[in-house]
């Protein structure tokens, strides 16, 4: 899906970078240090090296799905879908699933254009924890992504809804509101609980993507869980 605007939350990526990445050094066997680092990697945009960084800790932790899930959303992230599905499928077992990893799954399949398949994983999911926000978004996403903005609209206000949902969320509305003529609600939703500069920013954002509604596209994301 559409990558969203940058938050606050990642004010300083290359600051974590080098701090983590220091731990990283002294320890290279460490699956902790090693998974924030690539994070920080590729919240600064150096989405190769979080690849290479997380390929190695694999190698180092071949049992540790906390790693396998990193390693499986950086390949995503790099546009590697295929080995990035290969890799989440070794993050859990159908017997003890992890509805994060799930959804993350789903998000690669929407890359992928498997739209109805990534739907199955998200409902999968919503089984483990319904109403979770980020799974509905992502869903949200898929439907929209299919063409069935309604649907879209309806699960993404059920995800806007819940506690704990991120600005993230309340943006894909505005895109899918957006995408179906309604312009100004839409940059309503879009500014909606954000202090002036970022919804200018988040505003501006939207624009450019309701003038490219002809080739929308998933996150990464799944990044930030999937895509949360």
């Amino acid at each position: 899906m559409a990558a969203v605007p940058p938050s606050r939350d990642d004010a300083d990526p290359r600051g974590a970078a080098s701090a983590w990445g220091e731990r990283h050094r002294a320890n290279p066997n460490d699956p902790v240090a090693a998974i924030n680092y690539a994070q920080a990697l590729r919240a600064s945009g150096q989405r190769s090296q979080a690849v290479a960084v997380l390929e190695q800790a694999a190698l180092n932790n071949p049992k540790n799905n906390a790693v396998l899930g990193a390693y499986g959303r950086a390949l995503a992230d790099a546009g590697n879908y295929q080995q990035a599905l290969d890799v989440l499928n070794q993050a859990h077992t159908p017997e003890r699933p992890d509805w994060r990893i799930l959804s993350v799954q789903g998000a690669v399949l929407d890359q992928m254009g498997r739209h109805d398949e990534a739907q199955r994983y998200y409902a999968t999911a919503l089984k483990i924890v319904p109403d979770e926000p980020s799974v509905l978004s992502n869903l949200g996403l898929s439907y929209a992504l299919s063409k069935d903005l309604v649907r879209a609209e309806l699960t993404l206000r059920k995800a806007v809804s819940r506690t704990g949902a991120e600005p993230r969320v309340r943006q894909n509305l505005a895109l899918v509101v957006g995408l179906q003529g309604r312009f100004a609600e839409a940059e309503t939703i879009a500014r909606a609980d954000l202090p002036p500069d970022l919804a200018a920013a988040n505003v501006a954002y939207l624009r450019q993507m309701l003038a490219q509604q002809n080739q929308l596209h998933m996150p990464a994301s799944a990044s930030k869980a999937g895509r949360s």
